[in-house]
């Protein structure tokens, strides 16, 4: 190894001391910045100050790519941007990449933002095409670089929350080489390998949070609040606000009411509440004590809560009087079955004010430490969900807190949020969308959260849209399409993103957003068993048609499914991926699988790694020896029929034929609609006349789970019944 010179020496020492006793700084891994030339060191771009952070160990053999015109902007500029330690180039110049590349190509180390500019979100931003370019030329090894934590100190550039001293870490990563595209044109190659970096950095920033972040949702929220006690992060339809501060104070008393309640070997606990403040308070109480919370589907009915219930093992429930109530909930069932109904409303009376006023005021003082006193085990099991069963009986999944943690982190490496954003989430927390994207990812990254009781109060939702000015949208293609025909077009004028998933985007609702509400709906793909983001379409990598890329972490495979030309069965794995189901039988199905999760989808990904879903497995039908999917016919009739109103709705359905094996029936929510007028849709959208339903059959109000996909368990058992009946 060279030796450094003694006054590089000293000065390293002297910046690294600084850093040290400032912002707690920390580096890993830096025995790679040994890796002799051609190599690029690229790190994500926050502050002006990250040069600072890298030369700490960074030595004068290392170059740092700069601006020659923005050095010029004042005399500390040219001191800082212009020495022994840059590279000065004029950005506006086509000769600045050659320049480079012949630096790199004579076994130079170049120090390269391939942001080109500080993050504007907190986050990483697009990433320009000209390191692509240099890494065509040079095949020079690429080190990415992860600043930790220069997000939240003052010189950071976004609009969010800061501090003086916040802690800083760099993590450095193994360097390797780019991949080879033989046969590509100059630039397809540099695009795909823009892509490439930009993936490299988004997985090495998954893993150094995955390594050092908090272990555990609890851990995550407890760090948020000491962070920001006063924010107001969660508001209800009730109008009540909740601090950090408050939601940490009314967890812990509710914590305290369950420790003396139940004993040591009571895990698993029900909840059945709806989205309201009260909902996160009980689970973060649950998760204070160890126990396992298991959210119940109160739109299944008593029937399947009571199966739900006893597949968990519950005895007790915590519920609410004024929900049950008004949401008209038949509990005498699960009453009669054992169970235990734990009414918030009691529980709150044995708690007094003096408590309540002695714990705030304590925690006025002093913040709980993220896992203090807690067993910090991400392997542990967080809750327990129940899948909607649109196709037979809900299984029980059983999610860490790796597994919720590691799908938070996915997510907001995947899009950048901001943290002015205000999530309205009106999806119900016993449904994977709702809980992990829609309340547990804002509420520990320290972004606003408004819970909303239902989904289906079409014309109240984008009125309290905009009363609360919220910025991020989550629903289902069913939801969208209902807020879309009841909003003003103003009401989403603080729109920046809409999430859709558990259904299909038709391009009707993507079209009317964008003409009516000038918003893009970004399409993402999931299932409760993955926690249950697989991929998402981003605001910086969008593809419509597709359900979006896969996340940073994800693993897959498509297995060649018979009759299937394009695609095929699609598995998938990741840190995200559940630890298993309740059920002994789907259970032991999915362990041997050896952590692959088996989605039973029919998707194609292409060499992007952009998901496309073809249907579910159980959704085609062998007509003739040819394999037809029910969803693609489905999503060619959705919209086919303006004369009929934007109401009308067909759910496509197989059944027993003894001269083709199978047929299509289509039930429809429009008396009006005819085979004939099916046929014509089909033909005119290029399906063949193998897709063209035989019969069309006519209900009022197609069955709904509570996420708003169609329940084709109960819509095939309806039309069974209905042919018996004759």
């Amino acid at each position: 190894m060279e030796s450094l010179p003694w006054n590089v020496r000293w000065l390293q020492r002297v910046i690294r001391l600084l850093l040290r006793v400032l912002f707690r700084f920390r580096a890993y891994n830096t025995e790679v910045l040994q890796t002799p030339g051609p190599v690029l060191l690229t790190p994500n771009h926050l502050t002006w100050i990250d040069w600072l952070f890298l030369i700490a160990h960074v030595d004068h053999r290392w170059r740092f790519v700069t601006s020659r015109t923005t050095a010029q902007t004042s005399p500390l500029h040219r001191w800082i941007m212009i020495n022994r330690f840059t590279f000065p180039i004029d950005t506006a110049s086509p000769y600045a990449v050659k320049q480079m590349a012949e630096h790199l190509m004579q076994g130079g180390r170049l120090v390269l933002f391939p942001e080109g500019r500080m993050s504007r979100t907190g986050a990483m931003m697009k990433l320009y095409e000209g390191t692509g370019f240099l890494l065509f030329k040079t095949r020079a090894r690429v080190i990415p670089c992860y600043l930790r934590g220069a997000e939240r100190i003052r010189w950071a550039k976004h609009k969010g929350w800061k501090r003086w001293l916040a802690p800083v870490s760099v993590h450095y990563g193994q360097p390797l080489e780019p991949p080879q595209y033989p046969g590509l044109s100059t630039t397809a190659a540099r695009l795909r390998l823009t892509r490439w970096l930009r993936d490299v950095m988004l997985e090495q920033q998954l893993a150094v949070e995955q390594a050092f972040g908090p272990p555990t949702v609890t851990a995550a929220l407890l760090r948020m609040a000491a962070a920001r006690p006063g924010f107001r992060v969660l508001e209800d339809f009730t109008g009540q606000k909740l601090t950090y501060r408050r939601l940490v104070v009314g967890a812990e008393l509710l914590a305290e009411v369950w420790r003396a309640q139940w004993p040591e070997e009571t895990q698993r606990i029900g909840v059945l509440l709806p989205n309201a403040n009260a909902l996160p308070v009980t689970l973060l109480s649950l998760w204070l004590t160890g126990k396992v919370p298991a959210l119940l589907n109160y739109t299944t009915g008593p029937a399947v809560m009571r199966a739900c219930a006893q597949l968990a093992g519950l005895r007790h429930i915590i519920t609410s009087r004024a929900f049950i109530t008004r949401a008209r909930l038949r509990v005498e069932p699960l009453q009669e079955a054992g169970l235990e109904l734990i009414y918030l409303e009691d529980v709150r009376q044995r708690i007094s004010s003096g408590r309540r006023l002695a714990r705030m005021c304590w925690r006025c003082l002093k913040m709980p430490r993220a896992g203090a006193g807690l067993a910090d085990h991400r392997d542990a099991t967080a809750v327990i969900l129940f899948t909607s069963g649109s196709e037979g009986v809900p299984k029980g999944v059983e999610l860490t807190h790796g597994n919720l943690m590691a799908n938070i982190r996915q997510l907001f490496t995947a899009v950048p949020f901001q943290d002015d954003d205000r999530f309205f989430n009106a999806l119900p927390l016993f449904h994977s969308f709702g809980l992990t994207a829609g309340t547990l990812a804002p509420l520990t990254r320290g972004l606003g959260l408004f819970l909303y009781p239902s989904p289906l109060h079409y014309r109240l939702v984008p009125e309290v849209f905009y009363d609360r000015a919220c910025t991020v949208l989550l629903g289902t293609n069913t939801f969208l399409n209902g807020y879309a025909r009841r909003a003003h077009p103003y009401d989403f004028y603080q729109l920046r993103y809409i999430f859709a998933g558990a259904e299909k985007v038709q391009e009707s609702t993507a079209q009317t957003y964008a003409r009516k509400f000038g918003a893009r709906i970004l399409e993402g793909y999931g299932a409760t068993e993955c926690s249950p983001v697989i991929a998402v379409n981003s605001p910086l990598e969008p593809r419509f048609g597709t359900a979006g890329r896969l996340l940073p972490g994800m693993e897959y495979r498509v297995e060649p499914v018979e009759g299937v030309p394009q695609g095929g069965r699609l598995l998938v794995r990741g840190p995200n991926v559940m630890k298993g189901y309740l059920n002994p039988e789907a259970n032991a199905a999915f362990q041997a699988l050896g952590g692959w999760y088996d989605t039973g989808d029919i998707a194609h990904v292409d060499e992007d790694r952009y998901v496309t879903l073809l249907g579910r497995l159980k959704r085609f039908a062998k007509i003739s020896g040819e394999m037809v999917s029910l969803t693609a016919v489905e999503e060619a009739l959705a919209g086919a029929f303006p004369q009929y109103g934007q109401r009308c709705t067909v759910a496509v359905l197989s059944q027993p034929d003894a001269d083709k094996g199978e047929r299509l029936v289509a039930v429809a929510n429009d008396a009006r609609l005819t085979v004939d007028d099916l046929r014509q849709a089909l033909l005119l959208r290029g399906l063949p006349a193998l897709c063209v339903p035989r019969e069309v059959v006519y209900l009022r109000e197609l069955p709904l789970l509570g996420t708003g996909k169609v329940n084709y368990r109960e819509l095939q058992s309806w039309l069974a019944a209905r042919k018996q009946g004759g």
